[in-house]
This record gives C-alpha cells, sequence and structure tokens, in this order.
C-alpha cells in the first residue's frame, strides 16, 4: 500500500512558518485521498501552529520530536522522557560562548520529549534575526562542526543532527526519525519527502531506512507541491 511521510520544516512550510492558503488546500484534498503521516523534530504545539488542526487531525499519525512524542487525531498515544545531561550541555554552552555569531535572543535549549533543541541564534529569533543566522551558517558551517565534534565525543550515547535552518537536534543514539518504520508493514510503499536528507541532517536517518519505498529530498514547500502534483498525474498516489 502506498503511505506518504512528510517533514514539515523546510518540506511542507518555510522553517518556523505557517503553510501557504494554497498549498493548504491542495495539501487538505491530498491528505483526503492518501494515508499521510508527518515526522517532524518539532514538539506538537508548534506543528498545530504551522499546519493547523485541519491538517494535523487529518492525517494518520504524527511523530513529533523525531517519533518520540506521537500524536493521533489531537491524541497523544506515546511519549519517551529524555533529558540532556549537564556534560554535554556544558559542551554546547561553550559553543555558544565561543560562537562568531554574536546575536543572542534566548532560549538556547530547547527540551522536548525525548529530545533536545540547540540553537546558537536562540528560538526567540525573529525570521529576520533567524535569516541572519542562516547566512552566517552558511559561510562559516557552524552547526556541521559543532555536530561533528559532538558526535565524535557522545555519538555512542548521544546523537546529534542538523534539524531545520538555525537548529541542532540532539537525542539519545537510535531515538532519531527511522525509529517510526517499524510502524509501517513490510510491504508498505513509503514515499518520505524532506529537505535534511544529506549525511548529517535530520531526515538522513529515515532515508536510510526506507529501504523499500522512494525519498525525495526537496528544496522547499514549493518543490513539493510540484512533486506531489506529478506523482497525482502519474496515478502513484491512488
Amino acid at each position: 500500500m502506498n503511505k506518504f511521510i512528510f517533514d514539515v520544516d523546510g518540506t511542507l512550510t518555510s522553517s518556523r512558518q505557517s503553510i501557504d492558503p494554497e498549498f493548504r488546500i491542495f495539501f487538505i484534498e491530498f491528505c483526503r485521498d492518501n494515508e499521510v503521516y508527518l515526522v517532524t523534530g518539532s514538539d506538537y504545539a508548534k506543528t498545530v501552529e504551522q499546519l493547523g488542526e485541519d491538517i494535523v487531525h487529518r492525517v494518520k499519525a504524527v511523530y513529533n520530536c523525531s517519533g518520540n512524542d506521537v500524536w493521533q487525531h489531537g491524541e497523544n498515544i506515546k511519549r519517551k522522557n529524555w533529558t540532556l545531561p549537564e556534560e554535554p550541555r556544558k559542551l554546547l554552552q561553550s559553543w555558544l560562548d565561543v560562537s562568531r555569531f554574536s546575536l543572542r535572543t534566548g532560549n538556547h535549549f530547547e527540551d522536548r520529549p525525548g529530545t533536545c533543541n540547540f540553537s546558537v541564534v536562540g528560538r526567540n529569533a525573529t525570521l529576520g534575526e533567524r535569516k541572519l543566522y542562516v547566512k552566517h551558517d552558511q559561510e562559516f558551517r557552524e552547526r556541521e562542526t559543532i555536530t561533528l565534534q559532538f558526535n565524535m565525543l557522545y555519538g555512542d550515547t548521544i546523537t546529534a543532527k542538523i534539524g531545520g535552518d538555525t537548529g541542532i537536534d540532539l537525542y539519545p543514539t537510535g531515538w532519531d526519525k527511522a525509529q517510526i518504520i517499524k510502524d509501517f508493514d513490510p510491504d508498505d510503499r513509503l514515499y518520505f519527502f524532506g529537505d535534511k536528507m544529506e549525511v548529517g541532517g535530520n531526515d538522513f536517518p529515515l532515508k536510510v531506512a526506507n529501504t523499500k519505498g522512494l525519498n525525495y529530498q526537496v528544496k522547499n514547500w514549493r518543490d513539493t507541491w510540484e512533486r506531489l502534483g506529478y506523482l497525482q498525474e502519474a496515478k502513484l498516489a491512488l
């Protein structure tokens, strides 16, 4: 059976933003005609804020916090609890202290069910402030450097993955998006859409786990919309 799995930030919406109104209408219709799942590093409240209850309640399941907090039709059906230990938190704080990017907006460590999100600019940043950090990160590859060092030190027990435009997701090794694959039947054909499928991205583990399906690395939500249109025309979504 064909089933569709979507990341949210960078795939269905611009990072941390609400879904485009016209794309929202298209996607609701797509969810009516197909079996759809969401998997995101964000928490449930943020997913509802970005997509709206009509989409979040319509899909088969929402795998928040990389699958560590699972919701169905507005009901929480599974949650893992975990807190980032003090020693690795201090290491990330040291990166925050020496970063060349001087702007700080607060909420640099955001604890979520089963995960922790770290951000140099901070989760309180405005869209304009986030864009400044994206430019900085593209130039200095700061998040790539931090995740590489972190995983060299703690990768056996805790994994760091680049997530979204400004953050780094941290979780016990194995508690990544790939864990959701066990909820699907071996005969299911999974179409997975994500924008961070490169090595080190938080969509990469599920891409690797989805060996019998198809993985689409998209550039943005417009790219997702276009690809879904092609699939519908080819009748692969039926």
